[in-house]
């Protein structure tokens, strides 16, 4: 059964009238931790447990905030992309706030103006069809760059080399984007440093942070890795 969960934003859905209309819901809601009490490893199978008793859209609680589980493709199809713009706003998540200062980025803004010029930004500037042909140059000159640096690297001896080649393409797409966006390269001696902040960067932003859905852990000293998330940022 494929599901996915849909965390409102702040506004949240219980601030309007589908309040007075919830979908159905696990009976036991705790005050502070709401439904998480309920989950497990391996958590696709906690998912699919609760949509198999509750229905194909439930209503949970993840600590202070709302959530909607969705299983199946007819509902699906009623969030996106029919009703697209009731949910389109992204929760205000200390990922957002670090690393996407304040949530003005492209990944992390509210659905709204701001959000629609970037939006239209990196359509027209970046990802329409004309725009990428224009940058093919871009894209060309650094395939031969690296090329060239591999041919280089090869011509030593007669011996087998090894290079680590997931460095090498991910400086390949760094300077792809950067020439794109600012119109020059990253130079080499920094490749490394940005390859472990990036990591570091999905790492961070993709993990769980309780401290998003339980605000009270934040006044009682347990910050978890929004420390992490400021050295990062």
């Amino acid at each position: 059964m494929k599901s996915f969960l849909r965390i409102p934003s702040d506004a949240g859905i219980e601030g309007s009238k589908i309040n007075q209309k919830l979908p159905p819901s696990p009976p036991l809601c705790f005050l502070v931790v709401g439904h998480l009490y309920l989950f497990k490893k391996p958590l696709h199978r906690t998912l699919a447990e609760l949509s198999n008793k509750h229905g194909p859209i439930t209503y949970l609680r993840f600590g202070s905030r709302p959530v909607l589980l969705v299983s199946s493709p007819s509902v699906a199809e009623e969030c996106f992309p029919k009703n697209d713009i009731a949910f389109a706003n992204r929760p205000k998540l200390l990922a957002g706030k670090h690393l996407g200062y304040n949530h003005t980025t492209l990944t992390w803004a509210s659905y709204g103006s701001h959000w629609r010029n970037l939006r239209r930004i990196a359509s027209l500037e970046l990802l329409s069809p004309n725009r990428v042909q224009m940058l093919s140059s871009i894209r060309l000159d650094e395939v031969r760059s690296l090329i060239s640096r591999l041919f280089r690297g090869a011509k030593g001896g007669s011996e087998f080399q090894s290079l680590a080649m997931k460095s090498a393409f991910f400086e390949l797409t760094l300077n792809v984007l950067m020439r794109m966006i600012a119109g020059k390269r990253c130079h080499g001696e920094n490749v490394a440093d940005l390859e472990e902040i990036i990591a570091e960067n999905f790492r961070l932003s993709g993990a769980t942070n309780l401290g998003d859905f339980l605000p009270v852990l934040k006044y009682v000293g347990v910050s978890g890795p929004e420390k992490k998330l400021m050295t990062l940022h």
